[in-house]
């Protein structure tokens, strides 16, 4: 009996020994189904990781600019302080700006690097200004001259200028030390300061009510106050009424021109000198549509001189903020910080002290300046030559960090690239130096008849929005 039941325990023992062998093998095989999941898995992501580094092959890479008016119409990029593949400090903006680039190490096509070069171009495009920009800068400048025809830009017995400040709450952003609210209110003191004390000045704010949460947007949006009273600058009443000016909501930009027209409403174009200045930090997030209104106040009888000032702008904002200058036929210039700021609005200074001088005088004709005082006062040959300098540096960094600390392209490829930053940026130099010539030859002439040739060859270029 004892054998017996002996017997049965040694059975069912090897019977659970064989079971627990079969639950331990390693490797057990997957279901056919599963299989081929993973297998799509991989291959899924095989393909996307393809055409991440792939180079565009079946199209024509776009060209290049051919004129100065589409190389002012390219968006800019990084323009920030020159980065180096030889200091590592810098190797981790480099590779967050080129991240979406593809690897060339193989052997790209012709046609594959031209795409490859207008890719890293693209990332340091800098800001560049095109004849049209360079014409409104010389209307400006010539605002008095009795050379100019058009009434609107004669001197007047009064002069007015009125300055609308934004004041949402991107303005609060650091700047490195201070606010650019902040640089923005030190720059208008100085500016006004400098006036001539017959000279009215303005200042008008907006998006100042609110926050930026959509629940305030409409209270926001309907936020404008003229806090100093177009008339003769009051140093203690101005910064009592400049202490309002905080960053707060939304940029009702629409709405700060059309109560700028209302501000102005006594002060007609026939008697009245009347400048406007709108700084702006963005588009406007209102709804509305800031350019007709600035083609509403430019063909009123107020006839005014609008000027447009970006502070650092994004693309989307810069695009807007043209448009109204131009349906104003006014200046626009992009700033980045207090000091560029100050420059800029030193320039009306220089035509403040124009308009007294013209009042003084009690005459109503001033000396005829040379076409090369305007392009003295604009600065035009340095700055763009700069500009080309700082790009073609740039882009040729990043190629070298590309190829010899990245691996990211071959010997081959890199001196191709590099051979072609260095033929474009030689014929940004050459169109510049073209133009400045011409401008030299019209120097002798009428600022009237300068500006008309002018635009008879530049402006037809200028490319235009669709």
């Amino acid at each position: 009996m004892k054998l017996k039941h002996f017997l049965l325990w040694a059975v069912f023992i090897l019977i659970l020994t064989a079971c627990d062998g079969k639950n331990s093998v390693p490797n057990e095989t997957m279901p056919v189904d599963d299989v081929e999941e993973s297998e799509k898995e991989i291959e899924f992501e095989a393909e996307n990781e393809a055409e991440k580094q792939a180079v565009a092959e079946d199209t024509e890479p776009a060209p290049l600019p051919q004129t100065l008016a589409e190389l002012a119409a390219l968006p800019p990029g990084y323009t920030g302080p020159q980065l180096f593949g030889i200091h590592e400090e810098d190797h981790p903006k480099l590779d967050e700006l080129t991240a979406h680039l593809p690897d060339i190490s193989g052997e790209p096509t012709e046609a594959q690097l031209d795409h490859y070069y207008n890719e890293i171009l693209a990332i340091f495009q800098h800001d560049f200004k095109g004849p049209e920009e360079l014409l409104a800068k010389m209307r400006f400048q010539a605002i008095g001259n009795p050379d100019i025809e058009d009434p609107r830009m004669h001197f007047k017995e009064n002069l007015n200028v009125l300055i609308l400040l934004d004041a949402s709450g991107s303005m609060g952003k650091d700047l490195g030390g201070e606010t650019q609210m902040a640089a923005a209110k030190n720059a208008i003191t100085n500016f006004v300061e400098g006036l001539p004390a017959e000279a009215n000045v303005g200042l008008r704010i907006y998006g100042h009510e609110g926050t930026g949460n959509v629940n305030d947007k409409a209270r926001s949006c309907a936020s404008s106050d003229l806090i100093y009273p177009i008339g003769k600058y009051d140093k203690a009443d101005f910064q009592t009424s400049l202490k309002k000016a905080q960053p707060a909501g939304w940029t009702p930009i629409q709405l700060a021109i059309n109560e700028a027209q209302e501000d102005l409403a006594q002060f007609k174009g026939d008697q009245n000198t009347n400048i406007v200045y709108l700084v702006s930090d963005g588009v406007s997030t209102c709804d509305d549509d800031p350019v007709e209104a600035a083609k509403q106040l430019y063909n009123s009888d107020i006839t005014p001189i609008v000027n447009v000032i970006g502070f650092n702008v994004d693309n989307e904002g810069q695009k807007q903020l043209k448009e109204v200058a131009k349906a104003t036929e006014g200046t626009y210039e992009d700033v980045q910080n207090a000091e560029s700021l100050q420059n800029e609005l030193d320039q009306m200074k220089e035509v403040a002290k124009s308009w007294e001088k013209w009042k003084e005088q009690k005459t109503t004709s001033l000396e005829h300046d040379k076409l090369k005082n305007s392009l003295d006062i604009f600065g035009y040959e340095t700055d763009e030559y700069k500009k080309r300098v700082d790009e073609g540096s740039q882009v040729g960094t990043a190629l070298q960090y590309l190829y010899q600390q990245r691996k990211l392209m071959s010997r081959e490829s890199h001196d191709y690239l590099r051979k072609r930053n260095g033929e474009y940026h030689n014929w940004i130099e050459e169109e510049y130096n073209k133009l400045k010539k011409e401008l030299k030859e019209l120097n002798e002439k009428k600022i009237d008849e300068a500006l008309q040739l002018l635009e008879e060859k530049y402006i037809q270029n200028v490319p235009r929005d669709s």
